[in-house]
């Protein structure tokens, strides 16, 4: 399985990109689908996700500024990200697992936010 993220770019604060990942097997029965970022220095974090059996979940920092959304007909998966502040910037990765075998990993992109 390979996963495709897309979509960063470097930007101002308070503009606005959309990341999209694409996956090369079906994601109709994806169990979740997430997205994470990982900032210089710190831990990856979890910042939206798509759970099967739970709806959408976002992190703290993305409520009300993110929206994480899927597409199965292009097995594609999108974050769209407006009010984007400096403390954004980080490579975004997209996640993917089928039922409870691990997790598969997009390659990352970089979004890089300016003040």
């Amino acid at each position: 399985v390979q996963l495709q993220a897309s979509g960063g770019g470097l930007v101002q604060a308070r503009e606005s990109l959309r990341l999209s990942c694409t996956s090369s097997r079906s994601i109709f029965r994806a169990t979740s689908m997430g997205w994470y970022r990982q900032a210089p220095g710190k831990q990856r974090e979890l910042v939206a996700e798509i759970v099967s059996s739970s709806g959408k979940n976002y992190a703290d920092t993305a409520k009300g500024r993110f929206t994480v959304s899927r597409d199965n007909s292009k097995n594609t998966m999108s974050l769209q990200m407006t009010s984007l502040q400096p403390d954004d910037t980080a490579v975004y990765y997209c996640n993917v697992r089928w039922g409870l075998t691990p997790a598969f990993w997009g390659q990352g992109t970089l979004v890089t936010v300016s003040s």
